[in-house]
């Protein structure tokens, strides 16, 4: 009797736990289909948190100077090291916000994708700071306003250790020395390894983006794409010992392009992610990958797509939700554009600082030549980026959220 009392008094106290494991769903695959947690088909519908963890030249409309590392340089020059610490701080804050995640959900969104440089995750100076857990709490941040939408985020490790891609976006030394360094895939693989053991039991994160675009076509395929699937199997790994509930994405070589790479699924939660930029919206541009989905009996998604007219986003969407193929376009919010979620104005002074750029800033001598007598003019036109970025100030692009689907709220 005592016992039965014990069991009964045990399952009471443990109710809530059991009940709330139970109800803990997580967005999975299932064949072709990825699958909400209604146990419906769920097609991903989005965009890309693009130049803000992971800033890009031509975001800012710089030329030459188009990587992290090379933007944070001529910053650096122009404020200082003190004040561009300031200054990449106040970024992040302003760039993103709750107020931004609100937007996109309420516009129509089901999800997100979002990309960062796997120096948030070490001690290595990025973005003003070496702290090697400033990439969780600023994901955290945005991740809880996502959960608090209802707004799905994929984590794509658009910069890799030693460099995936071999050009600007991974951020390293033009060449793709991730596949031939075992430190910087070791490197890799632990972050993912903490990543996946940090967000184990969130059901807003849905999947892992584990390298983008890889293997720039300026490198030999024949040489490097050998060494991408081994790499994608030995981080799975690692996910999978701490993290069995999430989707591991995989892009193909040659900046998405190329699942020739691929053999049989190694894992039964895979999604194989293709980037289509440029091309005629018809179906023969996509049919190599749906032929890989209709063999290998697995889902497919278009993790980049967009920067075009507004008729031209419209026929791509809806070529690939013929397909069954989910997508997220690029970018989100972009300075001057029309090609995209949203933009913001150009500040005043602005051309100066684009024009300190685009000198030849080789030597010392050189720096101190192409700095002009008012540095403060440059600093106050960067503090005007700021606040031209903040949600408040920015203008939806309504032709191009239409032709997505999207409303203005």
């Amino acid at each position: 009797m005592k016992k039965l009392v014990f069991v009964l008094l045990l399952s009471v106290l443990m109710g809530p736990a059991v009940i709330k494991a139970q109800t803990q769903k997580f967005i999975t695959v299932k064949g072709k289909q990825v699958i909400g947690p209604d146990n419906k088909p769920f097609l991903m519908r989005g965009t890309n948190l693009g130049n803000w963890l992971v800033p890009e030249g031509y975001m800012f409309k710089f030329k030459s100077v188009n990587s992290p590392k090379l933007i944070n340089q001529a910053l650096s020059e122009i404020m200082g090291p003190e004040d561009v610490k300031a200054f990449w701080k106040k970024y992040q804050d302003t760039y993103i916000t709750a107020a931004d995640i609100h937007f996109l959900k309420t516009s129509g969104m089901n999800s997100i994708r979002i990309p960062f440089n796997y120096r948030l995750f070490t001690a290595e100076s990025y973005m003003g700071e070496n702290n090697p857990n400033r990439g969780f709490e600023l994901l955290d941040r945005v991740i809880g306003w996502c959960k608090k939408e209802g707004l799905y985020v994929i984590l794509d490790m658009h910069a890799a250790p030693g460099g995936q891609t071999g050009d600007n976006i991974d951020d390293g030394y033009g060449y793709p020395f991730l596949f031939k360094s075992k430190t910087s895939q070791q490197l890799a693989i632990d972050i993912w390894h903490r990543i996946a053991a940090h967000y184990a039991n969130s059901t807003t994160v849905m999947g892992y983006d584990l390298l983008n675009e890889p293997i720039a076509t300026y490198f030999k395929a024949d040489e490097f794409n050998q060494y991408l699937e081994p790499l994608y199997q030995k981080i799975t790994k690692s996910i999978r010992l701490v993290d069995k509930n999430h989707i591991v994405i995989l892009g193909g070589a040659q900046w998405d392009s190329n699942f020739k790479p691929f053999g049989p699924p190694f894992d039964s939660k895979l999604i194989y992610q293709f980037h289509k930029y440029w091309t005629e919206p018809i179906q023969n541009v996509i049919q190599d990958y749906v032929d890989f989905s209709n063999k290998y009996n697995v889902p497919i998604y278009c993790g980049e797509t967009g920067e075009n007219k507004d008729e031209w986003v419209k026929t791509f969407k809806d070529l690939l939700e013929k397909n069954n193929i989910g997508w997220h376009y690029w970018p989100y919010k972009k300075l001057d554009n029309t090609a995209g979620i949203i933009t913001f104005e150009v500040p005043a002074g602005y051309d100066k600082v684009i024009d300190y750029t685009e000198k030849n800033r080789t030597t010392f001598e050189d720096i101190r030549k192409a700095t002009p007598e008012n540095r403060e003019e440059l600093v106050k036109a960067l503090y005007g980026f700021l606040n031209n970025c903040k949600f408040e100030n920015c203008k939806p692009n309504k032709g191009y959220m239409e032709a997505l689907g999207f409303k203005v709220p």
